[in-house]
C-alpha cells in the first residue's frame, strides 16, 4: 500500500535568507513534482490539490487588550500563548475548505482557523476564541500570517509551483516549508524543506551582542545615547 502512493519532490528557490540593513523582503519560490506510482497518472475524475505552508519558528506571546478609560485607553486583559508561530503563511491550489474537511485542517494545521496556538489560560472559552483572533487579524495586518488561495499552479497534474513573500519585519530562525498533496478530500502526501533565516553584517553583530552580552550592551546603548545627547545640545548652543 505504501508503494501505491505518490511522492512529492519539493524545492525552494532560496534555503538561506540573509537579512542585511537594506533588507525589505524576499519572494519565495517554492516549487516541485509529484511522482505517482508506476509514472501513470491516477485515474478519475478529481483533480490533485496542493497546499503549502510556509512556518516560522514557535515562540511564546502575550497578546493585550486596550480598553478606553476616562478617554485614554490602557491595557486591560492579557492571554499569553505558550507557542504560536511567528510566521505562517498558506498556498493553495483552491480555497483550502474547499479542499479537506475541518478535521483534517486541524489536524495538519492548514489555514489560519486552525491553527494550535496553545493558550496558557483558564479564561472562559468565549475569551480565548477573542483574543486568538485579535491575534490573528494584528498579524494578519503586519504581513505575517497569510492565506492565498488559488496562488499555486498545477501543470499537468506533475509539477507545481507558488510565490510567498517573506515580509521585511520576518523574525530570524529555521522556517519550514511543508507541501501536501490532497485529492479525493485526503491527505495523500506530504514533504518538508527547511529555509534559514539569518542577520548579516552590522545587524547580526548588534543582536549577538545584546544576547550574549546583554550587561555590557545596555551600558554601551546608555553611554551611546548620553553621548549623542551631549553632542546634540553642544551643536544647539553654537548655533
Amino acid at each position: 500500500m505504501g508503494q501505491a502512493k505518490p511522492v512529492l519532490v519539493p524545492d525552494v528557490s532560496q534555503r538561506d535568507i540573509e537579512i542585511k540593513y537594506s533588507f525589505t523582503g524576499a519572494e519565495l519560490l517554492l516549487f516541485g513534482a509529484i511522482l505517482y506510482p508506476g509514472g501513470r497518472l491516477p485515474a478519475g475524475n478529481d483533480r490533485t490539490e496542493i497546499a503549502i505552508v510556509l512556518k516560522g519558528p514557535a515562540q511564546s506571546i502575550v497578546i493585550r487588550e486596550k480598553e478606553k478609560v476616562a478617554g485614554i485607553w490602557i491595557n486591560a486583559e492579557a492571554l499569553r500563548y505558550r507557542s504560536a508561530p511567528s510566521f505562517y503563511a498558506i498556498a493553495s491550489s483552491r480555497p483550502i475548505d474547499q479542499l479537506v474537511d475541518a478535521r483534517t485542517r486541524a489536524i495538519y494545521e492548514l489555514g489560519l482557523d486552525s491553527l494550535q496556538l496553545s493558550p496558557v489560560s483558564t479564561a472562559p472559552s468565549a475569551v480565548q476564541n477573542r483574543f486568538t483572533r485579535g491575534l490573528v487579524e494584528q498579524r494578519r495586518r503586519t504581513g505575517l500570517f497569510v492565506e492565498a488561495p488559488g496562488a499555486v499552479e498545477i501543470t499537468d497534474n506533475v509539477l507545481y509551483r507558488a510565490r510567498l513573500t517573506i515580509p521585511a519585519r520576518v523574525p530570524t530562525g529555521r522556517f519550514t516549508a511543508e507541501t501536501f498533496l490532497i485529492r479525493d478530500g485526503r491527505v495523500l502526501a506530504a514533504a518538508v524543506r527547511d529555509i534559514d533565516v539569518r542577520k548579516t553584517g552590522f545587524e547580526r553583530f548588534v543582536t549577538r551582542a545584546a544576547d550574549r552580552h546583554a550587561i555590557l550592551y545596555g551600558l554601551s546603548a546608555v553611554a551611546l545615547s548620553a553621548l549623542l545627547g551631549w553632542g546634540a545640545g553642544r551643536f544647539a548652543r553654537r548655533t
